[in-house]
């Protein structure tokens, strides 16, 4: 089994930026791809961006691209969402997960074995 913490979030002002840590423990040997997700109430959990694990390659969402970077220090068993310029409607609770499978894009919900609990982002006007 594998566990996930989320952790950094809070309350900003927009403009503002936030960093997000993923700290994974248990069997994470295994592990192929990290991301991170969010879900706002009311709406479906939105796929933001994910990284491979071994060589760090990434992608991110388009929705966020350019204001969010996605990161790990894998020595730390550690991923990071680096959040700039943040608005409003980046308000929700925002997920790190974890995957254990082959080769898809992991861009899918079920595209992922593990979950952290989450992470309150709010962001003010």
């Amino acid at each position: 089994q594998v566990q996930l913490v989320e952790s950094g979030g809070g309350l900003v002002q927009a403009g503002g930026f936030l960093r997000l840590s993923c700290v994974a423990s248990g069997r994470t040997f295994g592990l192929n791809a990290m991301g991170w997700f969010r879900q706002a109430p009311g709406q479906e959990r939105e796929f933001l961006a994910r990284i491979r694990w071994n060589t760090g390659s990434t992608l991110t969402a388009d929705s966020v691209k350019g204001r969010f970077a996605i990161s790990r220090d894998s020595a730390k068993n550690t991923m990071y969402l680096q959040m700039n310029t943040l608005k409003p409607e980046d308000t929700a609770l925002y997920y790190c997960a974890a995957s254990n499978r082959g080769p898809p894009n992991w861009e899918r919900i079920t595209d992922y074995d593990y979950w952290g609990q989450g992470t309150q982002v709010t962001v003010s006007s």
